[in-house]
């Protein structure tokens, strides 16, 4: 009877579980840099600030003086934009982008990912993670220091006929910005042939807790509106994207951030053989060139925009999970590593 008792306990404890999934993943990089933009403009060893890139705010009118523009480009000195349209919120503190010096950077981490569905059909998912070691942001050229080493909470999620509530703590991008402050929570779905997500910040001190999206596609036209609320008033931005035939897509945007001038931007893409060219445009006299080339698991890319800023990378994959990536760009920034994956 005792048998008995404990193998019907196992089948309940196993039929449980039928429904629930835990998957274990793990990364870890290594390799070198020199002369990486600081993250957060904080100053860490051997650092230095370089090309004078200084945002400042003049705390009585609100109006913030950079060599930076919108996208985070160096512009000339003496250029003056309105308060919070530079990417950031207009109540953080302005501070000098700052280099590194020369070092090594090793970092590793696991991540637990746990998925699971109840008896009516509402799928749910959680995720933690642990990671350790000197971290570098190769897309932005960016050190961003050591990690601590303690395990993080991921976002919760529940999914189902109603849509997609995610709850992570500050860790939800503002859907407009990601300069503007981050959410907590976030509801998405799809109201007919509209995707729409909506964000909140339960705890924003400013104005920028809340913040929408919302997507249509028709007859290979792509639409995008973002819009978040900003100190100053509303910022949003309207997107459309067409791909004119396999090999060509054009792209046409129109910005508004609270409290300064309206930015029209058109672009176009093209690939055609492993070469990409991307072109773009806009009214406030700003232009980019990204080209790039593909073979294989090789791959190659080349950007300049209108303050003659470039940055060239090359990545190719080893097998194994294992890939190679290296970066230059026209600040003497640079990095040369192996990232791998478990």
């Amino acid at each position: 009877m005792k048998k008995l008792l404990i193998a019907s306990t196992a089948l309940v404890a196993a039929a449980g579980m039928a429904s629930a999934d835990i998957t274990i993943s793990g990364h870890a990089a290594a390799g070198i840099y020199s002369g990486l933009g600081n993250k957060n403009g904080i100053a860490k060893t051997a650092a230095a600030t370089k090309s004078a890139s200084l945002v400042t705010r003049n705390t009585s009118t609100g109006a913030m003086t950079s060599h930076l523009d919108t996208a985070g480009k160096k512009l000339t000195s003496g250029n003056t934009i309105v308060s919070g349209t530079d990417g950031r919120d207009a109540n953080q503190a302005a501070v000098a982008e700052t280099f590194s010096g020369d070092g090594i950077y090793s970092n590793a981490g696991v991540d637990f990912t746990m998925t699971g569905a109840t008896d009516n059909g509402i799928s749910f998912s959680a995720s933690v993670n642990i990671d350790a070691g000197m971290e570098v942001d190769t897309g932005d050229f960016e050190l961003d220091g050591a990690d601590g080493g303690t395990a993080g909470l991921g976002s919760v999620t529940m999914s189902g006929t109603f849509g997609t509530l995610t709850f992570d703590d500050g860790g939800i991008e503002n859907l407009y910005s990601d300069g503007l402050t981050n959410a907590d929570v976030s509801y998405a779905t799809t109201v007919g042939a509209v995707s729409l997500t909506v964000a909140h910040d339960t705890a924003a001190a400013s104005g920028s807790a809340n913040s929408i999206s919302a997507g249509y596609t028709a007859s290979g036209m792509a639409f995008t509106l973002t819009a978040s609320e900003a100190s100053g008033g509303t910022s949003s931005s309207l997107a459309v994207a067409y791909a004119l035939n396999d090999t060509v897509s054009l792209t046409g945007e129109t910005d508004q951030a609270a409290g300064a001038e309206s930015v029209q931007t058109i672009g176009a893409t093209t690939t055609l053989n492993g070469v990409s060219v991307a072109v773009s445009s806009a009214n406030n006299s700003t232009w980019d060139v990204d080209l790039g080339y593909t073979a294989g698991g090789f791959a190659l890319t080349y950007g300049v925009d209108e303050t003659d800023g470039w940055t060239a990378t090359a990545t190719s994959a080893l097998g194994g999970g294992a890939t190679f990536a290296a970066g230059v760009d026209s600040n003497d920034s640079m990095y040369a590593g192996v990232s791998f994956a478990f």
